[in-house]
């Protein structure tokens, strides 16, 4: 697809990624009625803290199995979701998960540098893949989940939940009709503070750094908000802690170009607190505060109508319709393709950063 066409949630009609063979689709469309088995890998505080507590939520799947390396987890999360020994794996036993008909989706909830060695492994075990973001360290990585999806007929989707929740997917709409004109200017911060001094999130080689971890989200945002991939990219790199952050970025400081003449400024960091949206436009203009927390998204235009749909829990939301795709074998809301174009901008911000600011065409 070339780099003009956007590949996300704006596109309305994405070409997903099929289960394929009629026989796939007779046994699925026999499932419609069956809520979809989903192990969690990974067992940190997202999963333990958010996933779990949204697949209480969830009416189209449920928390079927676990994957941790840790015993002691195994056994308390096993106690607490009445979960089956057979439906418990540690990374060594986690292949033989093919075997496993109450498991049909793996959710990868893993440092970003172990992303695509399991998404890739769940596929090949013939498992759906749900993938945190971002999606992976480099877009070599990101095609390979890809392919592996496609080569073993499941469907990959990414963790980007704010473009299931209700305010922001107005916004996008807005973009789309050009409501308030063409979009000239916007600005995105997705930023918290992180206090500990010794976490994978801090290490070059587990994908730490706050453009990988925050830095997708204004990114991301950006890319569905003008509709398009950006052209270029000018960032710095600042820390004021450098005794933490040795090896990856506290704060990254990002200008996007995109085809269509908009520019989009942002900013992340592990440092400091951030969490605005404001587009600007020719006739107008529109923001989001919070644009991505967990809950309470809110926001407002400048012809005074207000943004404050609100859903019990984005996860939960997230999670049931990506398996609505699944059982219905449509295209999902955010497929690999979308992280990848994520990623592919995230490679060029680190150039530019490393060369002190110097734009950077992405290719």
């Amino acid at each position: 697809m070339k780099r003009r066409e956007f590949v996300g949630f704006t596109a309305g009609a994405v070409a997903g990624l099929s289960l394929g063979g009629v026989g796939m689709s007779k046994i699925w469309a026999a499932r419609k009625n069956k809520k979809l088995g989903v192990a969690l890998v990974g067992l940190g505080y997202y999963s333990t803290d958010i996933l779990a507590l949204a697949l209480q939520m969830t009416t189209n799947c449920y928390l079927a199995g676990i994957v941790t390396g840790t015993p002691s987890k195994a056994e308390a999360w096993k106690k607490k979701y009445n979960l089956p020994d057979k439906n418990i794996y540690d990374y060594d036993s986690f292949d033989s998960i093919s075997n496993n008909p109450e498991i049909d989706v793996v959710y990868v909830v893993l440092p970003t540098a172990m992303h695509a060695e399991y998404s890739i492994r769940a596929a090949n075990a013939g498992k759906h893949v749900w993938c945190e973001k971002p999606m992976a360290m480099t877009v070599k990585e990101c095609q390979a989940m890809i392919d592996a999806a496609n080569k073993n007929r499941v469907k990959l989707s990414i963790g980007y939940r704010m473009q299931h929740e209700p305010n922001t997917q107005t916004i996008i709409r807005y973009g789309r009709e050009k409501k308030f004109g063409a979009i000239n200017y916007l600005t995105a911060s997705g930023a918290y503070f992180d206090g500990r001094s010794d976490h994978w999130k801090q290490k070059k080689a587990m994908g730490g750094g706050a453009m990988y971890d925050m830095g997708v989200y204004p990114l991301n945002a950006a890319r569905y908000i003008t509709g398009e991939n950006p052209v270029a990219v000018s960032a710095e790199q600042h820390t004021n802690r450098p005794e933490i952050y040795t090896e990856v970025d506290e704060t990254m400081l990002f200008r996007l170009e995109f085809p269509g003449g908009a520019v989009a400024n942002c900013v992340t960091s592990l440092g400091m607190r951030l969490n605005t949206l404001q587009v600007y436009c020719s006739n107008g203009w529109y923001r989001l505060e919070p644009f991505q927390s967990y809950s309470g998204i809110k926001g407002e235009t400048s012809t005074g109508e207000k943004l404050d749909a609100s859903i019990p829990n984005q996860q939960a939301q997230q999670m049931d319709n990506d398996a609505r795709a699944i059982i219905e074998d449509r295209a999902v809301l955010v497929p690999g393709k979308d992280g990848l174009e994520d990623i592919r901008v995230v490679e060029a911000t680190y150039k530019s950063a490393g060369n002190g600011g110097k734009r950077v065409v992405i290719g």
